[in-house]
Parts: C-alpha cells; sequence; structure tokens
C-alpha cells in the first residue's frame, strides 16, 4: 500500500493572465498534518480547490491510497472521503446552521426530512469538539467566527478521512484557535489526514508535522517543521528575511478624533443590547485597539460607528461632527473609512473590477468623473499605483474582476482603497485577516504610518498580538460593554485574557496572581 494517503503529482492550473499552480506536486501521508504555505495569491487555495473538484488541472494527476482518482466535483470529493472546509464559506444565507451542515447529506423517510436525528449529530459534533452553535439560527443573523464553525461541522456532519482546511482559524479567538489545534491533534490520532493551509507560521510550528512552500504559483519545497524555524519558513515564503516586531514609537496623542458617548445597539433576535452604553474617545495620534472574543459587540458597535445600523440611543462625533444619524456617504465625506470585517458583504463589489472597487468611495469626486462620466484613464492609472504600492497580485491588473482574485489580494485591495482616501479616522477590523506575513508588516506599518500623521485609529481584532503590539491602548468588550481599558505597553495576554472572558476590573488580585504565576 502507498506510503501516501494523497498525491497530487505534475498539478498545473491556469487563468487568464496568470498561472496559478505551476507543476506542482504535493503528497500527504496517513495520519499527519501538513501545512500548506504561501503569500497571498501563491495558488495554495487553488491547488486545494483542484483536490477538492473546484478546479480541473490542465496537467498533473491525483492519486488516493496509490490509485489514481478522477475528482470532476465537490461530490466526486466526499465519495472519496476527502471534505474542505472552505475560507470564503459555501454557506446558504437564508437557510439555517443546521440546514447548512446536512445540505447534501439529508436523511429522508417517505420523502420527508429526517432532521431531529440530524440535529442530535450535529449537537454531539459541536460538543465533542468545542463548536457551539445555535442550529436553528440563520446564517445572516451570525458572526463570521459562528460561520466557521457551521463549515467546520458541514465537514465532520460527512465523516471526512482527508479534511482540508483553508484558512481556518483567520476569524477565530485565541481560545478557539488552541481548541481547533487540539481538534486537529485529535483528528491525526484517529488516522485522519490533514492539509492545513494558514499564513499563521505560529500555528504551523505548533501543529504540523510536514510543511509545503509554495511562491507565485511554484513549489519551493517540503519540509519536517520539527526540523526548521519559523524565519527559515517565512523567507521560504516571501524570498527575503520578515520583521515580526513591529516597530513603532511613543504615540503623541491629540485632540479628539472620534468621540463616543452612551452607545447603545439593540438586537434583532432579543431583549439584551449588543452594545450597551458604551463610551470612549480616540486622539489623533494614537491607535485604540478593541479587545474581545468574538460576538460579544464589536462587530454592531463598527456597524454603528460607520452607519449600517442605527444605534436605540447614544451620539457619535467625528471631530466636531455629530454623525449619529449621518449617512455613510456623509461619514466618508467627514473623513472616516472603514476596513469592514467581511470584505465580501461590506467590502468589495466582487463582479467588478478591481479597478472599479479601488474607487467605490470616490468616484463621485472630479479625480474620477466629469460630467456624470466616469474617468477611466485615471481609474486605471489610480488602480496601477496602489496595486504597484500595495503589492496587489491580479492577473489582469485593474481589469481583474474581484471575485478571481485571492482572498489576500482582496483584502489588501480595500486596505488600499481605505488608506488611499487619507482619513481623520480609520476604523480598521480585522485589517490583516487572511494576510501572509510579509502583507502584515506591510500595513501594520501602513496603519502606525497613519497615526504618525496625526490620523487617529481604531483597531478591532480577534488576534491578540495583532491588539497588544500595535495598539498604544486597548478597551476589551464583553457582553457588549468596554469593562477594561489598559495601555499596551504595561497590558499582558494573561490580564486581557481575564478580561475577554469577563472578569472585572475589581479582579486586581487575582490578576496579579495571574502575573506573577
Amino acid at each position: 500500500m502507498s506510503e501516501y494517503v494523497i498525491e497530487m503529482l505534475g498539478i498545473t492550473k491556469i487563468f487568464p493572465g496568470i498561472v496559478a499552480n505551476d507543476n506542482i506536486t504535493l503528497q500527504l501521508k496517513k495520519g499527519e498534518i501538513h501545512a500548506l504555505l504561501g503569500e497571498n495569491g501563491a495558488g495554495k487555495s487553488t491547488l486545494m480547490s483542484v483536490l477538492f473538484g473546484l478546479y480541473h488541472p490542465e496537467e498533473g494527476v491525483i492519486k488516493k491510497d496509490g490509485e489514481v482518482v478522477t475528482i470532476n466535483n465537490p461530490n466526486d470529493a466526499n465519495r472519496l472521503r476527502i471534505g474542505m472546509v472552505h475560507q470564503h464559506f459555501k454557506l446558504v444565507e437564508v437557510f439555517s446552521v443546521l440546514d447548512n451542515i446536512i445540505l447534501g447529506a439529508e436523511e429522508t423517510k417517505n420523502g420527508f426530512l429526517q432532521k431531529q436525528k440530524a440535529r442530535e449529530q450535529v449537537l454531539q459534533l459541536s460538543k465533542k469538539y468545542g463548536l457551539p452553535v445555535d442550529p436553528d439560527a440563520l446564517i445572516e443573523n451570525i458572526s463570521v467566527g459562528m460561520q466557521q464553525r457551521t463549515e467546520i461541522l458541514k465537514m465532520l456532519f460527512r465523516e471526512n478521512e482527508i479534511l482540508i482546511f483553508d484558512e481556518p482559524t483567520a476569524v477565530l479567538t485565541p481560545q478557539e484557535i488552541e481548541e481547533l489545534m487540539n481538534t486537529m491533534r485529535g483528528f491525526a490520532k484517529e488516522g485522519k489526514s490533514i492539509l492545513f493551509i494558514t499564513h499563521k507560521l505560529n500555528e504551523i510550528m505548533a501543529v504540523a508535522d510536514r510543511c509545503t512552500v509554495l511562491r507565485k504559483g511554484k513549489c519551493i519545497g517540503t519540509v519536517e517543521v520539527a526540523k526548521t524555524t519559523k524565519d527559515e519558513l517565512a523567507e521560504m515564503m516571501v524570498g527575503r528575511k520578515v520583521s515580526f516586531a513591529v516597530d513603532k514609537s511613543a504615540s503623541q496623542a491629540g485632540a479628539p478624533a472620534l468621540r463616543v458617548q452612551n452607545l447603545t445597539v439593540g438586537s434583532k433576535r432579543h431583549d439584551k443590547k449588543k452594545v450597551n452604553n458604551v463610551s470612549f474617545t480616540v486622539r489623533r495620534g494614537e491607535i485604540l485597539g478593541i479587545a474581545g472574543i468574538d460576538g460579544n459587540g464589536q462587530t454592531e458597535l463598527v456597524y454603528a460607528l460607520t452607519g449600517l445600523v442605527k444605534p436605540e440611543s447614544g451620539s457619535i462625533f467625528l471631530g466636531d461632527q455629530d454623525i449619529t444619524h449621518a449617512s455613510i456617504r456623509a461619514r466618508n465625506d467627514h473623513g472616516m473609512s472603514h476596513i469592514p470585517e467581511d470584505r465580501h458583504k461590506h467590502g468589495l463589489v466582487l463582479d467588478y473590477t478591481l479597478a472599479e472597487n479601488l474607487i467605490l468611495k470616490s468616484y463621485h469626486t472630479p479625480e474620477f468623473q466629469r460630467g456624470g462620466f466616469l474617468r477611466f484613464d485615471a481609474m486605471y492609472d489610480h488602480a496601477q499605483t496602489l496595486i504597484d504600492r500595495y503589492d496587489i497580485r491580479s492577473g489582469q491588473g485593474g481589469a481583474t474582476i474581484t471575485r478571481s482574485m485571492s482572498g489576500g489580494n482582496q483584502q489588501k485591495a480595500i486596505v488600499a482603497r481605505e488608506l488611499s482616501l487619507a482619513p481623520e479616522v480609520l476604523i480598521a477590523v480585522q485589517p490583516t485577516r487572511g494576510l501572509d506575513v510579509g502583507a502584515i508588516e506591510y500595513i501594520h506599518k501602513q496603519i502606525i504610518a497613519a497615526r504618525d500623521s496625526g490620523k487617529a485609529v481604531l483597531l478591532v481584532s480577534l488576534e491578540l498580538d495583532e491588539i497588544m503590539n500595535v495598539s498604544d491602548r486597548i478597551a476589551v468588550m464583553y457582553e457588549g460593554e468596554i469593562v477594561a481599558e489598559v495601555q499596551a505597553a504595561s497590558a499582558t495576554a494573561q490580564e486581557l485574557g481575564l478580561y475577554m472572558s469577563g472578569a472585572s476590573r475589581q479582579d486586581q488580585q487575582h490578576l496579579e496572581e495571574v502575573a506573577q504565576a
């Protein structure tokens, strides 16, 4: 019997203007966790989509247990016990969590769905693997993190043996990531084989047995993780040495740029407030980080600040201007930029070109229109400038349809657009989600440069390292309220972790005991 449960031999996949996979060979052993590492646009998701039957390669063969197999679609992949958790969720928004999990694998009796048995099975899986979900919640009403759990449970429900995780931790909290790592180790011990796409080198070092590195569509090599270092992997990935430290000087905070007073946002589903009487100030020349476990009101807070939802009460001031009831464009015109949590839902029009997406907030200005008609030359010149500055990988430049780009490059496009507006206040939610270490390094430098030029930055992130390294001050949200505010320079992960889990400000003795432990 073959040493490898899956072999992808000489895989080549070509899209218009770009060779996404160039003669790549990847071999997965039974019971191993195999990481797939590479820059945004390196071809990782494309390669896994070939294995899952979403794309057909121009060249190459796939073997399972030493036998050549043909995978024309995801149903073929599922029959071969290959499952995939997608980076961009494959969920029906108007269906419930349960309906999405069982979709395509439903059990019927006399023409009727047997959902009770499926519900019990899903709840058992949820409890076993520490992935709590509400089976009856509609996808359109739940957080990104909850959607991620639904995708993972969808795969587990099908009892797959080869598990593909495409950026599975991008939207999870530190605690949830650790739980997922333990779950993956458990899968491997059960004899399941895991292909794990990630940009997070710490996760590879913690959980992977081997790692294959891709760069610009080519395979750079496969290494045993125990015999390499994080620095070596980073250099293999981007082709140069990468600095992991965030270099920034002390904040020179000035006048208030964003003031929030007694803000309350209600819930569609119950009486409990999503944001409850929240007040804070962000000053020019500083970065205020909002930390918290996903689902504690950060999303609704940002929606209220940016005009996506109307608050029940309270006030929002941009400088001296009351924008509580202002339109989204009015907020933009007064100097607010927003890097949204969900890049597909609120960040991009996926069927527009990259050039069109890069002027979504400025197309009406004289720079890009004259007499009501777009100035295409100016639009494409602007796009090329941002493509070069932010290294946005796109097969056809500004004319590339945004949907065809990798998730990381879509994220770069949003960051480029928002920072190019030279905002007075930048609200950055998960700004480095799905980005490789080189891109993260660059985006952090851009955010700090915006601060140093006198801009105010509100950084909302589930990445505790990002919050601690980039922020000047940190506010912690728990159940819709700000429960603590600390200086980033003196904050510890243990202290913030306690606040994030509901510890009160008065629990100083406990915090000190943790810090001394």
